[in-house]
């Protein structure tokens, strides 16, 4: 059985992952959002107090059993291309009618990228223009958990706060 790190920033320890039904216009929509990037995981934690005004930041670490990539639906995006940037924004906009997946994976829209997206969304960037701009961000990644059985393969390890500096 093959296992890999992955990591949740939260305000909160979460030691039982859920799916988080407020969560559908975020990039991948509904489900339980996940980093292999652990400094992309302390980055979002402080966000998250911060937005929330409460808490602690918090890095929820786990173990994820990639036997996972077969037993489920997988939707991959290897790059910010022209069908990631569709679903993203078909997501982020409530509008996404495809299929469901049980996991997903690719990059995450940051803040920044988010702000080219929002442009394109607005019409003030082409499509062409768009995909261009995001070949040259830096693009973090993101694996959603989007099912009840993509679940069974996350098994929470440990949680740390994240001190500042």
């Amino acid at each position: 059985m093959s296992e890999l790190h992955l990591y949740h920033g939260s305000n909160q320890i979460v030691g039982k992952p859920a799916l988080i039904t407020q969560n559908h216009t975020l990039d991948f929509g509904y489900g339980f959002y996940t980093t292999l990037n652990e400094n992309q995981a302390q980055d979002f934690a402080q966000k998250v107090v911060i937005r929330q005004g409460k808490g602690t930041p918090i890095v929820n670490v786990y173990l994820f059993d990639e036997k996972a990539l077969s037993d489920c639906s997988v939707l991959e995006f290897k790059s910010p291309n022209g069908a990631w940037l569709d679903f993203v924004c078909k997501n982020r906009n409530g509008t996404y009618k495809g299929p469901k997946y049980d996991l997903i994976k690719g990059p995450v829209a940051n803040d920044d990228v988010y702000r080219t997206v929002t442009l394109y969304l607005s019409g003030l960037l082409s499509r062409t223009s768009t995909l261009k701009a995001l070949k040259v961000k830096k693009l973090y990644n993101q694996i959603v958990f989007a099912s009840e059985k993509a679940l069974l393969y996350l098994k929470f390890k440990i949680s740390y706060e994240v001190k500042n500096g």
